[in-house]
């Protein structure tokens, strides 16, 4: 088995490895850049330790876990751009540092490598490989899709919310540990499984980045606190908290919210001293960790030796307790 660390450690190496100094420049500078600002690259890992827990040999599976990773970022470099973000992982974001036209154009660039990437695999894998990228690929943009409709759409529920993070975050973290079973020539039942675990872990994960943007510290988050409520983005925390307020403090939320003369820090103030007091960081740290829990019966479901399984369980750990 490969520890945790080393399994970091060879998809930054593999990274290192890559260059993205073609011409123009214009078009893959912003990518390079994108891809040096890292992150911990929690998904290429989850690829290569998948592949490893079914034995399979880690070495075939570094291509296809970067492919997943190059997606993920070009994911990423659009979302800002919808978001109008000014800041990714601490520094500008491409649409900031360039322009929106560089970063749309460097992102669709993105999306290509990442599939010359994946398609790198043993070729009798590769239909069964391709058809679960392309199936993830699919529904990450319809979750893209329903959180831009959430927007300006009224009623949004809890339930609307959890399908909606399923498809936009969760669908890849699930993808990636499918993705390492399948290189590793898993069983169908157990490559599903695997793929149930990366759903719940990706549901967490998802309501970790929420809980964050609104108690984290942006020096350890790497994004603008207080982001989500700044642009009223229909969060776990915001449904979970107009679910739970009642009376004067229904109203002084709603008022905080859709007031636009209220400024913006006195705004984020506002609505988080009100979060406090309905407890909702409390009630969001309950269905992060229901997640997580539901994701750890999986794996114990699987029935590896323990001793694979203390790499996943820290890396999982990992994940929740990540500052960004």
């Amino acid at each position: 088995m490969h520890s945790l660390k080393s399994l970091h450690l060879r998809i930054a190496a593999a990274f290192s490895d890559t260059r993205f100094n073609e011409e123009p420049l214009q078009l893959y500078q912003p990518i390079a850049y994108t891809l040096e600002l890292g992150g911990k690259r929690l998904r290429p890992v989850l690829v290569l330790m998948s592949c490893d827990i079914f034995g399979g040999d880690i070495e075939k599976a570094v291509y296809p876990a970067m492919g997943v990773e190059i997606f993920h970022n070009f994911t990423l470099l659009h979302d800002d751009i919808m978001d109008n973000a000014p800041l990714r992982r601490g520094n500008a974001t491409v649409h900031q540092k360039w322009d929106t036209n560089t970063a749309i154009l460097s992102g669709d660039t993105m999306f290509v490598i990442a599939y010359q990437h994946v398609a790198k695999t043993d070729p009798l894998l590769l239909p069964q490989v391709l058809d679960l990228f392309n199936d993830t690929a699919r529904k990450v943009c319809e979750g893209q899709q329903y959180d831009m409709n959430f927007e300006t759409q009224q009623n949004v529920s809890i339930p609307d919310y959890m399908m909606m993070i399923r498809l936009k975050t969760a669908v890849l973290i699930a993808c990636s540990l499918k993705l390492g079973a399948i290189l590793a020539h898993a069983g169908e039942s157990d490559a599903e499984k695997i793929y149930e675990l990366g759903i719940e872990l990706g549901l967490a994960f998802q309501l970790q980045d929420d809980f964050l943007d609104a108690f984290g510290e942006t020096s350890k988050f790497g994004k603008a606190i207080g982001g989500d409520i700044a642009t009223n983005k229909k969060t776990f925390l915001f449904l979970k908290a107009f679910e739970c307020a009642k009376d004067d403090t229904l109203i002084k939320l709603t008022n905080f919210y859709f007031d636009k003369e209220i400024p913006a820090d006195q705004k984020t103030a506002g609505i988080l001293e009100i979060y406090r007091e309905l407890k909702i960081d409390e009630l969001t740290r309950v269905e992060i960790e229901d997640h997580h829990d539901k994701a750890m019966k999986i794996l114990e479901s699987l029935q590896f030796d323990p001793v694979k399984t203390t790499e996943m369980t820290e890396l999982m750990q990992e994940m929740l307790g990540r500052e960004r």
